[in-house]
């Protein structure tokens, strides 16, 4: 993926700006719920827009939509991306429609309601995904999710939620160019980077370095 200055600016200072108006808002239907985490939503929305991610989806936990939610719908506004989030609950649809709602940003997210190990099958070449740690099986999620290979990012989210059971920095540890480094934002997040350093150079055979970067409060 080509780096976009200009679009994580830009997503990111539409980021604040939410961070800043609703931070405090008691009028939206659901409250705020712990819905605006400034760190992480400017973070993960510039990422997304910057890299200038096509297709970006989510899978959340049975808790619904997050900070993160918010943070890709944005990015997906500014870059005219899909975004599609998958709901574990039915009844997460239409409370997750009036939040977003809050924000402006319901009809920059497509939400799905589904068996996620089935629904994230119906996507191919995924450029963004985010996975909560908090969804049991999120490891077969991250093994099966079909990701674009000439660069695409996977983000683990929630991890500071895990009490047993490997991370995916532990999964993929010993692997050809991996690279780890621990951050402090949000509730912990794992997020790597995978791509093709170059399709000219077929005698190399040369690969892009495959990043594992762990955020940890």
């Amino acid at each position: 993926m080509k780096w976009s200055p200009q679009d994580a600016m830009q997503a990111y200072l539409h980021t604040l700006q939410l961070c800043n108006t609703h931070s405090n808002d008691e009028d939206c239907p659901l409250g705020t719920r712990n819905i605006i985490q400034p760190q992480c939503m400017e973070f993960i929305s510039a990422l997304a827009a910057g890299n200038q991610a096509k297709l970006m989806v989510q899978v959340t936990s049975h808790q619904g939509i997050n900070p993160l939610t918010i943070a890709l719908a944005v990015a997906a506004k500014h870059t005219k991306a899909r975004f599609v989030c998958i709901l574990l609950q039915l009844q997460d649809l239409e409370n997750s429609r009036a939040q977003l709602s809050c924000y402006d940003l319901e009809d920059a997210v497509e939400l799905v309601h589904g068996n996620p190990r089935e629904v994230i099958m119906e996507f191919k070449n995924i450029d963004f995904a985010i996975i909560d740690y908090k969804f049991e099986g999120f490891l077969r999620l991250f093994e099966i999710i079909d990701v674009n290979l000439r660069g695409s990012i996977v983000v683990v989210s929630n991890i500071l939620e895990r009490r047993i059971g490997a991370s995916i920095s532990e999964v993929i540890k010993g692997r050809t160019g991996v690279e780890c480094v621990t951050r402090s934002i949000g509730e912990g997040m794992e997020l790597t980077r995978i791509g093709l350093m170059s399709c000219c150079q077929p005698q190399k055979k040369r690969f892009k370095r495959f990043h594992v970067i762990t955020f940890e409060d």
